[in-house]
């Protein structure tokens, strides 16, 4: 075993649940704005909700739910987007003591049911006809639930006039009896291979983390003087969603909300909102690249933007040399060279993020160091980050000064990692979950003498700097016996503009290979910028050519980073993504490996017998017969 250090617990104790903050903000600064919200769909205006009429919206609608018979303990569900009044059902359920329980608004029917059920839940909020349909047609199975409200059909309207008749002081001693150790959330984890389980987190457990990093980290949203503001957009069904939400309002900071997950609606929400800190996952900031390469590919201006990429990195890369004690900085021609690009066009890409965002945060997955260092180099730093839904939220973050890309950084104050023999990551703190509900062998199946085994595989370097390396469940062996963690050559293989997706199998096969689906929007630009001779077949023909090449460097460029025995050597690229209508997918965009190597087992066993095998004799010492290119099979 091997420790991380820690520092000491930096924040005081919760006293109450995560109502409180609310409350006492709305007490300390009345007028201080909290919520924004559009004034019509798709409006590019936004108007400001205080703490005041914030907490005046809460409660008003925890009357009507103590009206419904809503009481403490009660597991009341949330299927809907993220949204205004997503945030606002929550906090009043907190406030009376509820416990929420989040579920993907893309959950299929049978998910619904199962969470449902498994979370015995009286009452469920759905956003819209379909949702209700969904519900409805799973109801005769959940005796519990007694209640079911359509956000669009005026359900919190409905509720608010309900309790109209109660007290505010009703309320108000519901929220006092609120413990810091009852359950705040039951958060379903995102069931790669499994059926979910849901994890039961304390209003402490959720609190603690958003305190500490409030704490240390707090001055960083926004320039000195200026309110921090948070686009929220990721789900809140998610313990990263939550952990978001939390720690704006435990820190009062302005957020909005933009329910769609499109590309255009997200541009559109940054652009009118601006905000100062921007937070996401790998996949978005992936996508956020790719649409400044494939824009600046369209307007002619391509190969400036590499070179300024790659000037952004360097420049990056000397900073992070200089903060930890390794150099002095970039040189003199560097500074010269990023400062022409600051200004045609690093600015403009903060511009299409809003203009006023200079920090980030990573989560849900680790970001590769390669675009950790393009962001930092464009002037917003990603702070990477690691949590589980396990642990409610963050464990670790980069220390302030001492940021190191590629890494998750360090654990947060209260926190402590340790490092099993064989890699995988232990950990030990206050806002550890309480257990799965109605599954104590599972419980007791990660937990090994108070220390939550996560599942995944890490590494420390000599500074104590924490790196995912994936996880434990995905390794994959070969048929020669070597180990090979997939996530690496993934993330590597994403980098690439055409790559949207990529999966890595091998199991008790010759060699490593991956399953490759492509960016339909990167796809389209780069066949039109082709230009191809000849009449319409041989043109199909030079393109396909061309886009296995273009394929073929994406996998050589991902098996640079690994060793030979390591490398992609056979690969497909199917005509369909992985999404979470096709089971491909788990709500929370994660891959579900052993799904996709059952769905494709056929694709699979044709992609490593398609080669012929070289005679033995012409077969180089350590490497399997006939594997001595990668394979480029496209299937239609």
């Amino acid at each position: 075993m091997r420790d991380l250090g820690l520092a000491p617990p930096a924040v005081p104790p919760l006293t109450g649940g995560l109502a409180d903050s609310l409350f006492e903000t709305a007490a300390r600064r009345p007028t201080l704005p909290m919520l924004a919200r559009r004034r019509a769909p798709g409006s590019a205006v936004w108007d400001e909700v205080t703490a005041v009429e914030f907490r005046d919206e809460v409660v008003d609608l925890a009357k009507g739910l103590i009206a419904s018979g809503i009481a403490p303990g009660h597991r009341v569900a949330i299927l809907a987007r993220t949204r205004y009044e997503w945030t606002v059902f929550s906090y009043a359920l907190w406030t009376v003591g509820a416990e929420v329980v989040p579920i993907y608004p893309t959950s299929s029917r049978d998910q619904v049911e199962w969470i449902l059920r498994d979370a015995d839940c009286v009452g469920v909020l759905v956003e819209d006809e379909q949702s209700v349909m969904t519900v409805g047609s799973v109801c005769a199975s959940l005796p519990a639930l007694r209640h079911v409200w359509q956000l669009d059909a005026g359900a919190l309207d409905t509720l608010v006039a309900r309790g109209e008749f109660l007290p505010f002081a009703t309320v108000d001693s519901m929220r006092r009896i609120v413990l810091p150790d009852s359950t705040a959330v039951v958060a379903y984890t995102s069931g790669t291979s499994d059926r979910a389980m849901g994890c039961a987190l304390t209003h402490r457990g959720l609190a603690g983390p958003c305190d500490t990093l409030l704490t240390g980290w707090g001055h960083t949203v926004a320039p000195p003087g200026e309110q921090g503001a948070v686009l929220a957009y990721l789900p809140f069904s998610h313990v990263y969603g939550l952990m978001i939400q939390s720690l704006c309002v435990r820190g009062g900071l302005l957020m909005a909300h933009e329910p769609a997950m499109t590309g255009e609606a997200l541009s559109s929400a940054l652009r009118s909102f601006r905000p100062t800190y921007l937070y996401a996952v790998p996949s978005v900031l992936e996508k956020i690249y790719k649409t400044f390469l494939r824009t600046a590919q369209q307007a002619g201006r391509g190969a400036l933007f590499e070179r300024a990429a790659d000037t952004a990195r360097d420049f990056a890369a000397a900073l992070e040399r200089q903060r930890l004690g390794r150099g002095s900085g970039p040189g003199f021609d560097l500074r010269l060279q990023h400062a022409l690009y600051e200004r045609t066009v690093y600015r403009r890409l903060r511009t299409a993020l809003g203009g006023r965002v200079h920090r980030a945060t990573s989560g849900g997955s680790p970001l590769s160091r390669e675009l950790s260092l393009f962001y930092e180099g464009i002037g917003v730093y990603v702070h990477d980050g690691y949590g589980l839904t396990e642990t409610s939220g963050g464990l670790t973050m980069q220390p302030l000064g001492r940021e190191k890309s590629g890494t998750v950084g360090q654990p947060l104050p209260g926190m402590e990692i340790r490092l099993a023999d064989d890699g995988e990551i232990l950990v030990r703190g206050p806002s550890l979950f309480q257990g799965y509900i109605g599954d104590e062998a599972a419980t007791r199946a990660v937990m090994r003498g108070g220390w939550l085994a996560t599942g995944d595989l890490g590494h420390l370097d000599d500074e104590n700097y924490l790196a995912i390396t994936g996880r434990k469940k995905d390794v994959i062996i070969t048929s020669g016996g070597k180990s090979v963690a997939p996530a690496a050559l993934e993330q590597r293989l994403r980098m690439h503009p055409l790559v949207h997706q990529a999966v890595v199998v091998g199991d008790n096969r010759p060699c490593v290979g991956a399953l490759i689906t492509l960016d339909p929007e990167f796809l389209t630009h780069w066949r039109a910028a082709l230009t191809l001779p000849g009449d319409a077949p041989a043109r199909e023909a030079r393109e396909e050519n061309a886009l296995r090449e273009e394929v073929e460097r994406a996998v050589a460029a991902a098996n640079s980073a690994v060793s030979r025995s390591e490398s992609i050597r056979v690969f497909r690229v199917l005509p369909d993504p992985f999404e979470v209508a096709n089971g491909l997918l788990t709500p929370s965009m994660k891959l579900r490996r052993d799904e996709i190597v059952r769905t494709y087992s056929l694709e699979i066993d044709a992609m490593y017998d398609a080669r012929s095998r070289r005679p033995p004799s012409q077969t180089p010492p350590e490497e399997p017969a006939g594997w001595e290119d990668s394979d480029s099979v496209f299937l239609r």
